[in-house]
C-alpha cells in the first residue's frame, strides 16, 4: 500500500468541527476501511511508542485534535520515522500545521481537516 492511497482515503473525510479525539479516530478508521485499506489501530511499535494507525506497507497515521504543539509532534514523528516498519508518515489534524515533507528521511504529509471544511480556521 502506498501513502497516496491512505491520503486519498483521508482527504475524503468530512467531519464536524466539534469532535473528540476518539470519535475522530473512529472516523479515520471508517475512511481507511471504506477504502479497503488494511491497518492496525493503536499499533505498538516499541516501548512507550504506539501509533494511532499503522497501515499495510508501513504508512503510519497519527491523529491530533485541537492545537498541535509542533515541536512535540516533530519529536514524536522522528521517533516513529526511526523505526524500520515505518515507511511514511501521515498526520491528521483539525487545524493546519506546517511540517516538513520528510521527517527522519521518510515522506511526511498532513491532512488538515479545516481545509476539507472549505474554510480557513486559525
Amino acid at each position: 500500500m502506498r501513502m497516496g492511497e491512505v491520503l486519498a482515503a483521508l482527504r475524503a473525510l468530512r467531519v464536524p468541527l466539534s469532535m473528540d479525539e476518539y470519535e475522530l479516530q473512529t472516523r479515520v478508521a471508517a475512511a481507511l476501511t471504506g477504502a479497503g485499506l488494511a491497518y492496525e489501530k493503536e499499533a505498538r511499535l516499541a516501548p512507550r511508542c504506539r501509533a494511532d494507525f499503522l497501515c499495510q506497507g508501513g504508512v503510519l497515521v497519527e491523529v491530533k485534535r485541537g492545537a498541535v504543539r509542533r515541536p512535540l509532534l516533530l519529536d514524536q514523528l522522528r521517533r516513529y520515522a526511526a523505526l524500520p516498519e515505518v515507511a511514511s508518515l501521515v498526520v491528521v489534524t483539525e487545524r493546519t500545521v506546517d511540517l516538513p515533507r520528510r521527517v527522519g528521511g521518510k515522506p511526511c504529509a498532513v491532512v488538515a481537516l479545516n481545509r476539507l471544511w472549505g474554510v480557513a480556521i486559525g
